[in-house]
């Protein structure tokens, strides 16, 4: 895991702006001690200084990112984690793993897990915790969606759907609703009171991978996977009026598997961001569908997940690389530049 003293050394290195630019030299990309030893899956943002990322080593860490310090590691885990969330005002973390689990943390205390959540058959791929705090949402490729008492571990709920190999999961703030993207290509939004499916979008052509909502809850992403161009997109819905497709972002190459909102700013459009297995972040304007910035991450392999963490400071997890902190400037043309890695 390296050790907890920050360490530090200076880099130049090469990549792609926008489309049709020449390469463009970005001086002092800060290399902090890394994170991970091996692929990163997941990451959010915690706080305002923190993160927690998961990946292939098992590991769950937290990190100050903008101090380049690695501030705890929870280990627990028998296979790689997956997937990872936060709750607001809490310093809890949930963990979700191939090894069928999901493991309760808190930042607060020792390093053992402090609750576990276990009946899956397969990889658990989507976590999400209620609006209250006080019930855990999972779901699997064994096409199940489980409700689970976070007091006492006890799964509540749990219903099977054929074919809905889950891929991620949304609770929909101050809501009772739960969204989640699955392999079988459509996006399903459930409700926590009745655990029954109450609108299944139109499916799309291509696996959907990831999805969220927007900050006011009035829209939500989701993104596909593909190849050749050929899908890769992100696309918008309504959710004030199921099943309406408001635009889809098109552009990347490779499977997109991530797309978040990012935070709104006073006199500035609504941006989304989204990352690719083609090494690329893009930045969108959310109501246009434009593409406005392109950051290539040469020789990161796929990017698979995107934390933001204020206005102007997103994370990104990739394969090879490890962490990525890039700065968006909201200047005439929006500018995402690469800061420092860990």
């Amino acid at each position: 895991m390296g050790k907890l003293q920050s360490k530090f050394r200076r880099r130049s290195d090469l990549y792609r702006a926008k489309e049709g630019s020449e390469a463009t030299a970005v001086p002092q990309v800060v290399q902090y001690e890394p994170a991970h030893t091996d692929s990163i899956n997941c990451v959010i943002s915690l706080t305002s200084e923190l993160c927690v990322s998961g990946g292939k080593d098992m590991d769950v860490v937290v990190y100050d990112w903008r101090a380049g310090r690695l501030c705890k590691s929870f280990q627990g885990h028998s296979r790689e984690v997956t997937k990872l969330c936060g709750f607001g005002g809490k310093t809890w973390i949930f963990s979700a793993s191939r090894d069928k689990t999901v493991l309760m943390w808190d930042l607060g205390r020792d390093q053992e897990a402090i609750q576990e959540f276990s009946g899956h058959e397969l990889v658990v791929n989507g976590i999400a915790v209620s609006p209250d705090g006080s019930h855990l949402c999972t779901g699997s490729r064994d096409n199940s969606l489980c409700l689970w008492d976070i007091e006492s571990g006890k799964c509540l709920q749990r219903n099977t759907i054929s074919r809905n190999l889950v891929t991620h999961l949304c609770w929909v703030p101050n809501s009772t609703s739960i969204v989640q993207t699955s392999e079988d290509k459509t996006t399903r939004v459930w409700d926590s009171r009745t655990w029954q499916v109450t609108y299944t979008f139109p499916a799309k052509q291509y696996i959907q991978t990831h999805c969220d909502i927007s900050p006011n809850c009035y829209h939500l992403l989701s993104t596909s996977n593909g190849f050749g161009g050929q899908g890769c997109e992100a696309t918008l819905w309504d959710l004030r009026q199921p099943g309406c497709k408001v635009t889809e972002y098109r552009g990347h190459l490779q499977t997109t598997a991530c797309c978040v909102f990012l935070p709104p700013r006073p006199g500035c459009p609504a941006l989304v961001a989204s990352s690719s297995y083609d090494s690329s972040v893009k930045i969108w304007d959310q109501n246009t569908a434009e593409c406005l910035y392109t950051l290539t991450l040469d020789g990161s392999g796929p990017l698979v997940s995107l934390a933001p963490c204020d206005s102007s400071s997103l994370l990104c997890a990739s394969f090879n690389t490890g962490l990525h902190q890039l700065h968006l400037d909201h200047g005439a043309t929006p500018n995402l530049t690469e800061v420092a890695r860990f």
